[in-house]
């Protein structure tokens, strides 16, 4: 096997044993990302001197390439941009916790990856940069906002990557891309030290892998609470990484493909994604757990997207108002995408009460859905509604600024509330189109659940391993 179809841990014990060198690692994700990424524009800023120049530390991914999603962890003296064109002479001082904890680990950073402007939309376009595109369709968009990270990690640019997910940035780009993708539960991963939370919550970080062990064995170094942090989630007393060799227990598992559309109808999810869950409801089932066909009534109320869209659009605007803020000057119209703005514009019209009442509302919409777990185990959605879409299909036209949005509300249905609740939840790569796409299946856990999340998802990895052919095409290419 090549470097580039190796794991985070797998790439970290051959240091250990001295197979290879820290150097050796690094210089061989420099050319990699050298040789496909003019092609799919996964890096935006290459950091290969500084790479080249570091000592790692002797933790345990020493000397393991990693890529920085270009949104909320900040990397010391680098550009960060968030997708804004008026922030690309921007540098922040001084590393995140998370950065900081990457790199205590041994991780060597090797760049930093593209993203939606604002991470608004679930693509990978922006008009500070050229599209990031889908490895295994090149017309296609690799999901966003972490489309960036997903793109390199899945062609073998570097084993692992970090992402960000609002709405399911984390979940989409690793079922488009054919990665296992969690999404922590809120208070997981600490802001510290920019942050308390972002967007009220509904915010949060982790990476996109080739495996669920690499998923495991990070959050172990990244998870718990700061100093300062307005919450925590609940302590995990076992490591992640050893959950993965818990016994197995029976589990109730529910499954749904329906959803309802922006326009209120109930719709079902493409065929090919009807298909991913049929398929790994079987695999579950043949593993041993009980599995049947539910739905969450609550997420079928109409006043859901309102609600949401109300706390997101106050977050928007500050983002940008903040922006504004670290270049020294307010930024205007024309310096962003339509959407950004009309969003922006929206979030400052939102009053103090109307704010107030939205996440009142998502909080009692958030306990009913929580009763869902007190029957299940887990809960089995498509991740996304389509195969991933053609790139543009998330532009809006000057004359309908939200028409973006009402596609993006139409491909995420199932990522989008567990942002709300808080509930953890994964993107697990099992199935592919007759097109060779991949289609990945979305589990969801109970709050505070990802030691449940991460077991299962390593028994269907065992069942059905994951295939990266994307990694096979660019690495002989």
């Amino acid at each position: 096997m090549q470097l580039s179809d190796l794991d985070a841990t797998a790439c970290a014990e051959l240091v250990r044993t001295g197979a290879v060198s820290p150097g050796e690692l690094v210089d061989a994700a420099i050319l990699r990302i050298r040789a496909s990424n003019d092609e799919l524009g996964a890096v935006i800023y290459p950091m290969f001197d500084e790479a080249r120049a570091t000592q790692p530390a002797p933790g345990p991914f020493r000397g393991v390439p990693i890529l920085i999603k270009d949104l909320n962890q900040h990397v010391a003296n680098t550009p960060h941009t968030q997708g804004l064109q008026p922030l690309s002479g921007y540098r922040t001082p001084r590393d995140s916790h998370v950065v900081a904890t990457l790199r205590r680990a041994g991780f060597v950073i090797v760049g930093k990856t593209n993203t939606s402007e604002l991470g608004i939309v679930p693509t990978t376009e922006s008009l500070a940069w050229p599209p990031t595109r889908n490895p295994y369709d090149l017309a296609r968009s690799p999901g966003g906002s972490s489309g960036g990270s997903a793109c390199a990690v899945a062609t073998g640019m570097v084993p692992v990557a970090h992402a960000t997910d609002t709405g399911g940035s984390i979940r989409i780009p690793a079922s488009c891309c054919g990665l296992y993708g969690l999404k922590p539960s809120r208070g997981r991963v600490s802001y510290a030290p920019t942050f308390g939370d972002l967007h009220g919550g509904l915010v949060c970080d982790h990476v996109v892998t080739r495996s669920v062990r690499d998923s495991a064995a990070i959050l172990d170094l990244i998870s718990g609470p700061q100093p300062g942090d307005p919450y925590a989630a609940p302590t995990q007393l076992t490591p992640y990484l050893a959950e993965l060799a818990s016994p197995h227990r029976q589990l109730r598992i529910a499954f749904a493909t329906e959803f309802v559309g922006p326009d209120g109808v109930l719709v079902d999810s493409h065929p090919d994604c009807v298909a991913a869950v049929a398929h790994a409801a079987n695999l579950l089932a043949a593993l041993g757990h009980v599995v049947e066909p539910a739905h969450i009534p609550t997420l079928r109320e109409p006043a859901w997207a309102a609600r949401f869209l109300t706390i997101w659009a106050a977050g928007i605007a500050t983002d940008v108002h903040e922006a504004g803020h670290a270049i020294g000057r307010p930024i205007g119209n024309h310096e962003v995408e339509v959407l950004t703005w009309a969003l922006a514009e929206l979030g400052r019209l939102i009053s103090g009460p109307a704010y107030s009442e939205a996440w009142r509302w998502l909080q009692r919409a958030a306990r009913r859905i929580a009763e869902f777990w007190s029957t299940y185990d887990v809960w089995l959605t498509p991740t996304i509604t389509s195969p991933p879409l053609p790139l543009g299909a998330f532009r809006s036209p000057p004359d309908d600024p939200l028409a973006a949005l009402f596609t993006a509300a139409r491909l995420t249905p199932f990522t989008t509330p567990f942002n709300v609740t808080g509930q953890p939840a994964c993107s697990v790569p099992l199935s592919r189109n007759a097109d060779g796409l991949p289609i990945g299946v979305q589990l969801v856990g109970a709050y505070g659940r990802e030691d449940l999340l991460l077991r299962l998802s390593a028994q269907l990895e065992a069942a059905h391993p994951f295939v990266h052919a994307a990694t096979r095409h660019y690495s002989q290419a």
